[in-house]
C-alpha cells in the first residue's frame, strides 16, 4: 500500500474572529505550496475546528502519514507540550496513521525579512525626515513562562536593530513575563530618541495586539515630544508562508530540529530549575472548541490567552464556577491531572502583576 501524505497546521486558537480568519488564510497559503496533499488546520482551544477535527478529516481522506506543524513563532509550552500531547493521544487512538511533528517558525532570516518589511511599511506610511539613528525600535513579543521563547524575541530585536541601523532598540512583552509594553515604552521614552516605532512580533491580530497599540497610545499621550509609530504584525507575509513550508519539508528530510538545548523542561535553565522533567500533557483538552463565541468567564473579557497573564500573577484570584481545576493556581472543584509550575517572576514590578485591574 502506497503512503498518502497529509498536512496538519496546528494553532492555539482565539475568540477574535479576525485572528481565526487570518490563521485560515495562512493555511490557504500552504495549500497552494502543497497542491498534491490534503491540508487541514485546527486549534487547541477557543475556536473550531479543533486539531482532532482536522486529523479526522485527513484520516477520512485516506492519509496514512500526517506532517503536523505548529503555526507558532516560538516553542514555548503550547508548541513543546500542548500540541504534542494532542497529537500523541490521537496517534495512540489511530495507530494506522503515522503523525510526524515539525518545529515552530523560530528565529529564521526569512521571518526577520518579513518583520523588516512590516517595520519599513510603517516608517514609509509615517513619512517625515527622522533618520534611523534618531529612531528607537520597540519589538513586542507575546511573552511566555519559557525563557527560551522570550530570549528568541530579543534575538529578533537585535537582528532588526543591527540590520536596519536604528539608534537603539528594546524588547518588551504583551504578558506573562517582563517588561510589559507600558513600562518598556516609559523606559524607552527616557532615552532621548525623536521617534519610537512599536512592532508587535505577532502572527495575527487579537486582544493582545490591540493591547499593545492601546499601551502605545497611552504612553504617547504622556510624551508629546516623541513621535510614536505603530507597525503592523506579520500576518500572512510571503516569507512567513515560505518559512512554514520549509518546516514541512524539514520533516521529510529528517532535519526537524526543535531547540531542546535551552528547553526549561529538559535543562536547568536559571530560575526555572523546578520545571525539569514535567509531564508532557496538554492543559487544553477540556476546552477544545468551547467558548468560541462567548466571553471568557475567567477574565470577563474577550480572550486570546490574556487570562494566562492574570492567572500567573501571584496575587490574582478568581471566584468562578467552572467546576474544575486548571492547575493554574485557582481552584475549580476537580483536578484534570495537570499542573503549571509557578512563574518565578510573577511579582516583578514591570511584569504580569501590573496587569491586574486596579480598584
Amino acid at each position: 500500500m502506497s503512503e498518502k501524505l497529509g498536512l496538519m497546521i496546528c494553532g492555539h486558537g482565539s475568540r477574535n474572529k479576525g485572528a481565526v480568519k487570518q490563521f485560515a488564510q495562512l493555511a490557504e497559503g500552504l495549500r497552494a505550496r502543497f497542491p498534491d496533499w490534503p491540508v487541514e488546520y485546527g486549534y487547541l482551544e477557543f475556536a473550531n475546528p479543533v486539531i482532532k477535527d482536522g486529523l479526522d478529516r485527513l484520516r477520512e481522506a485516506g492519509c496514512t502519514r500526517v506532517l503536523a506543524v505548529p503555526g507558532m513563532l516560538f516553542a514555548a509550552g503550547h508548541a513543546k507540550n500542548d500540541i504534542p500531547s494532542v497529537l500523541n493521544t490521537y496517534q495512540a487512538q489511530h495507530p494506522e496513521m503515522a503523525i510526524n511533528y515539525g518545529r515552530e517558525l523560530a528565529v529564521d532570516m526569512r521571518m526577520v525579512r518579513a518583520a523588516g518589511d512590516r517595520v519599513r511599511e510603517a516608517l514609509e506610511a509615517a513619512g517625515g525626515d527622522v533618520p534611523a539613528h534618531e529612531t528607537l525600535l520597540m519589538v513586542v513579543g507575546r511573552g511566555a513562562s519559557d525563557p527560551d521563547a522570550n530570549s528568541n524575541v530579543a534575538k529578533i530585536t537585535r537582528l532588526l536593530w543591527e540590520g536596519m541601523g536604528f539608534g537603539w532598540a528594546e524588547t518588551s512583552y504583551s504578558g506573562v513575563t517582563f517588561p510589559l509594553v507600558a513600562p518598556g515604552l516609559e523606559h524607552a521614552a527616557k532615552l532621548g530618541y525623536r521617534r519610537i516605532i512599536v512592532f508587535p512580533y505577532f502572527l495575527f491580530t487579537g486582544v493582545l495586539v490591540q493591547r499593545i497599540y492601546s499601551a502605545t497610545d497611552d504612553v504617547a499621550a504622556k510624551h508629546p515630544g516623541i513621535e510614536f509609530i505603530k507597525a503592523g504584525y506579520l500576518n500572512d507575509h510571503p516569507q512567513v508562508i515560505d518559512t512554514m513550508a520549509d518546516r514541512v519539508t524539514e520533516i521529510l528530510q529528517g532535519a526537524n530540529l526543535m531547540n531542546c538545548q535551552m528547553c526549561k523542561y529538559r535543562e536547568q535553565v536559571l530560575g526555572f530549575e523546578a520545571d525539569i522533567g514535567l509531564a508532557q500533557e496538554s492543559h487544553h483538552h477540556h476546552v477544545e472548541g468551547l467558548g468560541a463565541e462567548a466571553e471568557c468567564q475567567l477574565c470577563d473579557e474577550i480572550c486570546t490567552g490574556a487570562c494566562e497573564d492574570k492567572v500567573r500573577a501571584a496575587a490574582h484570584h478568581h471566584d468562578d464556577d467552572h467546576g474544575h481545576d486548571h492547575g493554574h493556581g485557582h481552584d475549580h472543584g476537580h483536578d484534570h491531572g495537570h499542573h503549571h509550575p509557578p512563574y518565578p517572576h510573577a511579582d516583578h514590578p514591570l511584569g504580569p502583576i501590573s496587569m491586574e485591574k486596579k480598584g
